[in-house]
């Protein structure tokens, strides 16, 4: 059968790449086309577009580029109709994909979506768009399926996909000397995100706090979609390190991380990295979410948790004092560290173990096999 994917960001690009191994398991002969990332490209999908074109952060920066993302709109429906796939599958990134599940509906096309948009967090009344334009969702928290119910809608919960990544990651034993850092300092870990608004937004700040802790090497977690010489201002004159894709090793060997909110949380948080979540916008952005947003957090760890196990720090609050007292609370000996550690294991209680992708994959295929019986 034929599998029409759209990812939109890093993280859509990694679930992306472990869903087609799931779908393949259950259907050798799978054809996969579709927008995303070099993970899926390099798991066998004919990558149309890649997510860095389309990656717009924001509330500002999408209206500021609301004609490209039109010419986006209009290219990928084009090229679906043009390849008539079997099944559209959408990956998160709803401002877009829930315009192509509209569209897609419109032209008989089966639409299943996997990882569903946070409506439960803001707008929740694309909950009944979702219903009438999407023919099965997976979704990989457990409170999901008592939100859709709601509405009167079935889904399948698969679990968390993150658990798989998880599991296949096998660290690098000399990672260290491989990637010339001091193999003595200990190593906080800085996580700024992968688009280069994150970026710029965020390395500055993460950057400040690092005079008041001198026995330590700070460590970007670099990604190779944009340029190397965005980072390099940082490298050179805040002596810092960095480090490209490879996020899970560089987790793996720190004592704690400053993370920009996003799936990054949930990472840190599952392979046991006491971390602090930063967020920031501009102003517009911060006062339009502020008047959506129905749920008490912004990462994912809270909300999985419904408590504040990682401190957030957003807008302005994201200051280096705040950055300087938190960090130092949960490094080796701080009053925050074993607290969090210890909801760590609880958050991993209900996350449960691997085997999304592969879960979800079969039953998409079943779905597809059941309707050509």
């Amino acid at each position: 059968m034929k599998y029409y994917l759209i990812a939109g960001e890093r993280s859509g690009d990694l679930h992306g790449a472990n869903l087609i191994k799931g779908i393949k398991e259950n259907d050798p002969q799978a054809q996969f086309r579709g927008w995303g990332g070099d993970m899926m490209q390099t798991n066998g999908m004919d990558l149309v577009t890649h997510y860095q074109e389309t990656a717009f952060m924001g509330f500002l920066e999408v209206a500021l580029n609301i004609h490209k993302i039109s010419g986006f709109l209009k290219k990928c429906k084009g090229d679906i109709l043009a390849h008539r796939p079997d099944v559209l599958i959408l990956i998160d990134y709803p401002g877009f994909n829930l315009r192509i599940a509209a569209f897609a509906k419109t032209q008989g096309l089966k639409v299943f979506y996997y990882i569903s948009p946070k409506v439960w967090a803001w707008n929740q009344k694309r909950a009944w768009k979702i219903k009438a334009n999407v023919d099965h969702m997976f979704v990989i928290f457990p409170f999901e399926i008592d939100f859709y119910k709601k509405y009167d809608y079935h889904v399948d919960y698969v679990g968390n996909p993150l658990m798989d990544a998880i599991e296949d990651f096998k660290p690098d034993p000399d990672f260290k000397e491989n990637n010339h850092l001091d193999s003595i300092k200990p190593i906080i870990a800085l996580l700024p995100g992968s688009r280069r608004q994150e970026i710029i937004g965020m390395l500055d700040l993460m950057l400040t706090v690092q005079p008041h802790f001198p026995g330590y090497q700070f460590v970007i977690a670099g990604v190779k979609n944009l340029s190397a010489d965005l980072y390099q201002k940082y490298l050179s004159s805040q002596n810092a390190a960095i480090v490209f894709e490879a996020t899970y090793d560089l987790l793996h060997v720190a004592e704690a991380a400053l993370v920009t909110s996003g799936t990054a949380t949930l990472e840190t948080a599952l392979l046991n990295v006491p971390e602090v979540v930063c967020y920031k916008t501009s102003g517009f952005s911060y006062a339009v979410a502020k008047r959506l947003i129905r749920v008490p957090f912004i990462s994912l760890v809270n909300l999985i948790m419904g408590e504040e196990v990682v401190r957030e720090l957003i807008q302005v609050e994201l200051n280096k004092e705040q950055l300087v007292g938190e960090l130092g609370a949960i490094l080796i000996g701080g009053k925050k560290r074993e607290e969090q550690l210890n909801n760590y294991t609880r958050l991993h209680q209900l996350v449960g173990g691997a085997g999304a992708s592969e879960r979800a994959g079969r039953l998409m295929v079943g779905y597809l096999m059941d309707e050509r019986r």
